[in-house]
């Protein structure tokens, strides 16, 4: 068998160099725990950006996809299969909307949000052809496409990528002043945010913000988008973010953890004013619906209602802040969150920086990896338990502290 380092060789000879991973080959998972190709034993807690919410390779999932894979895993939307409609009505059951609209990845499920929130600007709201605009959040991140792209103020995204999509403008998170200014702009069709920003660095906004949000968008006749491919299903305490308020969005946008990890599955849910703005031919996905995915996505949600693992999410979460909150030292400049969706600002000392601390927690049997520099993200499984957690944040604590 290869040791990590010639894995590691060969991406980098015969792959693009689109990602700087961590430092480790992994070769399996099982619950919150990953193990390398050397054999060490390690806490997740990156959860593939939150997409592996019910731990890794949990047996209802895997028994899901493993019995349907062996009757029938593809027709594409050209025919009827006998998965697609009892997956649609357990959708709209669970979340409480009209229609569902299946896709395979989280950032689909932004594209389809957009177009969808075009289309009804100018079917319903009557905007004039080609003057649609979309407001987002800076600081936002839905993806790595022209259109995902085009709304980010990071340069590391769009940077070089240009020319970039019309119709879209920025202002800042959090902000309910500029955002009621731009939503008087009768061409404005959306505002597409996320509840809480993950990429950029688990960014909570201010309590208020998203029920104010939904008053803004009503009064101006404006839908609200509400991304919740990484925010959603249990992450943060609830089964979707903006159930923390009276903040139900227009159009839902769900992925990651949809898939338990296991199958690629993303999805919108809008209400039928909505959804039915678009017509056959003018969307659609060959494998968006596909039986596979439909199987392993209920299976997948029913694990999150079954364990309660938004309940386990909202009472550890706080067990976690309270903890890392408590650590005694200066290298720690923030801590914040919500339910196991958290994150800590590093404060460099002596040339010691997050990712050198993503390092040492490696060494110390626990993953996790920097954004934007300065910032750690930490997102177990939700189904830790409380004593993995403790032990978790005796190694975050420990780890921290070496460096002092």
């Amino acid at each position: 068998m290869k040791i990590s380092s010639e894995y590691i060789e060969l991406e980098n000879k015969f792959g693009a160099h689109n990602y700087h991973p961590l430092p480790v080959v992994l070769s399996k998972g099982d619950g919150v725990f990953v193990w390398d190709v050397e054999g060490n034993k390690y806490y997740d807690f990156l959860s593939s950006y939150s997409a592996v919410n019910q731990g890794h390779c949990h047996p209802k999932i895997i028994n899901a996809l493993k019995d349907q894979a062996s009757v029938l895993t593809l027709t594409s939307r050209a025919f009827h299969n006998n998965v697609l409609g009892e997956y649609e009505k357990y959708m709209t059951d669970l979340f409480g909307y009209d229609k569902v609209l299946p896709m395979n990845t989280g950032v689909e499920g932004g594209e389809t949000a957009n177009k969808l929130a075009r289309k009804w600007g100018y079917n319903i709201k009557g905007i004039e052809k080609n003057k649609a605009r979309i407001i987002f959040a800076k600081g936002n991140f839905w993806g790595r496409t022209l259109a995902a792209i085009s709304s980010s103020d990071d340069p590391v995204s769009y940077e070089g990528f240009g020319p970039y999509m019309p119709g879209y403008d920025l202002i800042p998170y959090n902000n309910l002043e500029l955002l009621e200014k731009e939503l008087k702009d009768p061409n404005v069709c959306a505002f597409m945010v996320e509840p809480i920003q993950g990429e950029a660095g688990v960014v909570v906004p201010d309590v208020g913000y998203l029920a104010g949000v939904r008053k803004l968008c009503t009064k101006y006749n404006v839908l609200f988008i509400a991304d919740e491919v990484q925010t959603g299903i249990g992450r943060t305490g609830r089964m979707l973010a903006c159930d923390f308020e009276d903040a139900r969005p227009d159009i839902l946008i769900l992925g990651k953890a949809l898939s338990g990890g296991v199958f690629p599955v993303s999805a919108i849910l809008a209400d039928d004013e909505v959804m039915l703005c678009i017509k056959p031919g003018e969307h659609g996905s060959t494998f968006g619906g596909n039986p596979l995915a439909c199987k392993v996505a209920m299976a997948a949600l029913d694990v999150v209602v079954e364990e309660k693992l938004a309940q386990k999410a909202e009472h550890l979460g706080k067990i976690f802040r309270d903890n890392l909150q408590a650590v005694n030292s200066d290298m720690i400049s923030l801590v914040r969150g919500k339910g196991l969706l958290n994150a800590i600002i590093i404060k460099p000392k002596d040339g010691i920086e997050a990712w050198d601390v993503c390092l040492k927690l490696r060494d110390n049997g626990l993953l996790a990896k920097p954004t934007h520099g300065d910032i750690i993200r930490f997102a177990p499984p939700l189904v830790i338990t409380e004593s993995q957690l403790l032990d978790c944040i005796s190694i975050i604590k420990n780890t921290i502290l070496s460096f002092e």
